[in-house]
């Protein structure tokens, strides 16, 4: 294996209860309408593409570049105190850096990335750190991952992934890559999607042990 590459809402830090939250009341405080699918439809896109779709599929009646400022800025007030990392997360990172280049590929802007590295004193360890703002498509493309693995100078296929969500879980699987659930409690993903990754992890902590 020439690499590892985490996604981060989820797998290292407990945000995507607090995304959904964010999301839900701004919703409701412009107006907008919640729908039932509308919480895994956005788990995984990039910024501009859950700014569109709360405009446009939920009512939202501010320009998509508006609404991603308020919800960001939300988030980042969130992320103040410190990002909530999950129990194992610095760790494994760290114990997994010891033996393989890390990254990280993420739907989170780069902002909010940048607050957990900096929180953990990770910036050093974690090599390539990219959001899927700066590619064409987020989750479950595979475009952030592609990304990812061409900057570390690695072949996607050559690399595994640490994902918890269904979009992510896919985006992982498309782009070729080695993947490892850790299913998200709150959020459980696609059974007939994790019947195709390489392991499912009951604890993030498992990590190193699965990789050798």
């Amino acid at each position: 294996m020439d690499a590892v590459v985490f996604d981060l809402d989820g797998v290292l830090v407990d945000s995507e209860q607090t995304w959904d939250e964010v999301r839900r009341a701004v919703v409701a405080g412009q107006g907008g309408r919640w729908t039932d699918e509308a919480t895994r439809a956005m788990q995984g896109m990039s910024t501009p593409e859950w700014a569109r779709y709360l405009v446009g599929e939920l009512g939202v009646p501010l320009t998509p570049e508006h609404v991603a400022e308020v919800v960001i800025d939300e988030m980042a007030k969130r992320y103040a105190g410190g990002p909530p990392v999950l129990p194992g997360a610095e760790e494994t990172v760290r114990a997994v850096a010891e033996r393989y280049p890390v990254a990280i590929a993420s739907s989170s802007p780069p902002v909010l990335i940048k607050a957990f590295l900096e929180a953990t004193n990770l910036t050093g360890v974690v090599r390539i750190a990219v959001s899927s703002e700066q590619v064409d498509a987020g989750k479950p493309a595979p475009d952030v991952y592609l990304k990812a693995t061409e900057l570390l100078g690695v072949q996607a296929k050559d690399c595994a992934a640490v994902e918890d969500t269904t979009n992510g879980l896919k985006a992982a699987l498309a782009a070729g890559m080695s993947v490892y659930a850790v299913p998200n409690p709150h959020f459980p993903p696609d059974p007939a999607v994790l019947e195709q990754v390489t392991a499912v992890l009951g604890d993030i902590g498992e990590l190193p042990e699965k990789l050798q």
